[in-house]
């Protein structure tokens, strides 16, 4: 029987764009207060696009400091994962566009659509390439221009998301390190929960649906965030008993960076200290697919992460999907 070799993260880049929007700013727009989405989120500000910069462009940019990073060229890359529900277009792929620009030219390349889990199931997705044999490195993105599909006049959605891109470089490690297990899963009976109604095969584009506002995020709030607070405390137990690490051995926990209230009951669930809860969602939101990957960006730029620290990856999205793994981290 082949064995699987052991597979982690080499590399990390990370990248917002410039402008910032902040809540002060959002109520000039809507009926909305500082004081209000603070209270409800914890979110103060968040990142916005460029009108010439689309999902493939925060992309490069991540994923070229996670190449330096890692000391890796273009060329070495054997495939590139990039998770978005906001691709340039609806073909060609994300992947597609950044193996050209990059200069990846012996990568495959596909995107995985897993919405706000989108990152942690990019890595599973893409490690497990490496397990296998069949690739040496592989390139994963997490890359969203969320505001480009929200409805500006809908206080409840537009207070959420940002824009942001995170991107790590995989590749074998040292046995015993990276990625220990993960547990991925989706509960599609929710899945009008978060939708964009238009736009697909389902309901193509027409003036109506424009007329309509349907080209937009539509979310359940109330649903989403009893799903949240159900999932992501379970997600990071099952994945705990999957590799046999107890609570008391995680370093850190990186979770998606959706809504304070709901970090705040994922740490008293799992009893673990949410100062050991890596937290960014007060300057860039809900960035989605980024997210979980700029958090632990950011934990590896504060020092935050060492060798040999367990680390737990935690996240959930449209579909509604959940995602978990824990990470010995391997440098």
């Amino acid at each position: 029987m082949k064995t699987l070799k052991s597979f982690g993260i080499l590399g990390i880049g990370t990248y917002v764009p410039e402008k910032i929007m902040t809540n002060f700013d959002l109520e000039k727009i809507v009926d909305t207060s500082d004081a209000w989405i603070q209270k409800m989120t914890g979110i103060k500000e968040r990142r916005i696009a460029a009108e010439n910069e689309a999902t493939s462009d925060l992309a490069y940019n991540a994923a070229i400091k996670a190449l330096n990073s890692s000391n890796t060229k273009a060329e070495d890359i054997d495939l590139i994962v990039v998770a978005t529900m906001t691709p340039d277009y609806f073909t060609p792929s994300v992947s597609a566009i950044l193996q050209k620009r990059l200069g990846a030219h012996h990568a495959a390349a596909f995107d995985l659509g897993a919405a706000c889990s989108g990152f942690v199931y990019g890595l599973e997705a893409g490690g497990n390439f490496i397990a296998t044999g069949m690739y040496k490195k592989v390139l994963v993105i997490g890359a969203e221009v969320f505001s480009r599909i929200l409805d500006w006049e809908d206080r409840n959605t537009c207070v959420l998301f940002g824009d942001g891109a995170a991107a790590a470089v995989l590749g074998e490690v040292e046995e015993g390190y990276g990625l220990l297990g993960s547990h991925l899963g989706t509960d599609g009976d929710l899945d009008d929960v978060l939708v964009i109604p238009a736009g697909g095969s389902r309901k193509p584009s027409s003036h109506e649906t424009v007329d309509n506002r349907s080209h937009y995020l539509k979310m359940k709030g109330t649903e989403v965030f009893k799903f949240a607070v159900k999932s992501m405390p379970m997600a990071v137990e099952k994945v705990l008993e999957n590799t046999g690490i107890t609570i008391d051995e995680l370093e850190l926990i990186v979770p998606h960076q959706a809504n304070m209230r709901i970090i705040n009951s994922a740490a008293k669930r799992l009893k673990f200290p949410v100062e050991k809860f890596i937290i960014n969602l007060d300057k860039y939101g809900n960035t989605s697919a980024a997210s979980v990957g700029l958090a632990l960006g950011e934990a590896l730029e504060n020092n935050r992460i060492k060798k040999g620290d367990n680390i737990a990856l935690v996240g959930f999205g449209a579909g509604l999907t959940y995602a978990s793994c824990v990470l010995k981290w391997a440098y």
